[in-house]
């Protein structure tokens, strides 16, 4: 009897952004393992080249774009498709996050959380919807955040962007579903990331202790939420779309 892997993503090619570190390289390392063909975006050249160097062997790209430039975007994209062909999915795993009290918040900041997540999520989802840019059927998962659903101290500006990503998925589930696109967000807790590292080494041995106290099954690591990444793009995740899958080590489960 044939194995079938429904996770195959051999003869497939993904967009993946923020695939320099953290989520974002390990979601592009595990879909190498399942035969995807990666384009990898981030704004650092040398530690994407060392990504594509953790790759399983393929023919997969490295492009340096700052996604900051929101209006190149669509055109970028389509120039990417037609050297490498049409694009089965796309992962926005680019982002950052910041730790500012209300008090201490200026409208920069918030501006800033708002254009790398949403306003870069937007082009990319115009983009990718452009004709000869997608396969049809194809795959969007958007990288959100438990902080887009529950409410934390200190990081109005990266929850309010993240809940406005959960927010922008359902509406552009329901208009790309007739161009076979899903359109779906994972929402991850903490993580081990170098972005959430730098976080957690400003906190004392209590604070550490607490916020992973939080987590009962622990902090999570970025192959975790690769994996949801990767069930939602594949064909396991073919009847799903417009939702959010949560990945937090029951943290919402309080």
């Amino acid at each position: 009897m044939a194995v079938i892997n429904p996770m195959d993503m051999a003869g497939r090619t993904v967009l993946v952004t923020g695939a320099s570190s953290g989520i974002g390289r390990e979601t592009a390392i595990l879909l190498s393992q399942l035969g995807a063909r990666l384009i990898l975006i981030a704004r650092d050249r040398a530690r994407l080249a060392e990504t594509l160097g953790l790759l399983e062997s393929g023919d997969h790209v490295v492009q340096a774009l700052d996604l900051a430039s929101l209006a190149d975007l669509p055109a970028q994209v389509k120039e990417l498709a037609q050297g490498s062909g049409e694009l089965y999915g796309l992962v926005h795993a680019a982002g950052r996050h910041t730790m500012r009290p209300l008090r201490a918040l200026e409208p920069s900041d918030l501006a800033a959380m708002m254009d790398i997540h949403v306003s870069a999520a937007v082009q990319l989802d115009r983009a990718f919807r452009q004709k000869g840019v997608h396969t049809s059927p194809a795959s969007i998962v958007l990288l959100a955040s438990v902080s887009g659903q529950v409410g934390q101290p200190g990081v109005s500006a990266y929850a309010a962007s993240k809940g406005a990503v959960i927010a922008l998925s359902r509406p552009l589930a329901m208009e790309l579903a007739r161009e076979g696109i899903r359109v779906n967000c994972v929402a991850p807790a903490l993580v081990r990331t170098p972005m959430t590292q730098q976080i957690q080494q400003s906190l004392d041995a209590a604070q550490a202790a607490a916020v992973e106290a939080m987590h009962p099954l622990g902090i999570g690591e970025p192959r975790d939420v690769a994996h949801a990444i990767a069930f939602l793009l594949a064909d396991t995740g073919r009847w799903i779309t417009g939702t959010t899958l949560v990945v937090d080590g029951g943290y919402t489960a309080h």
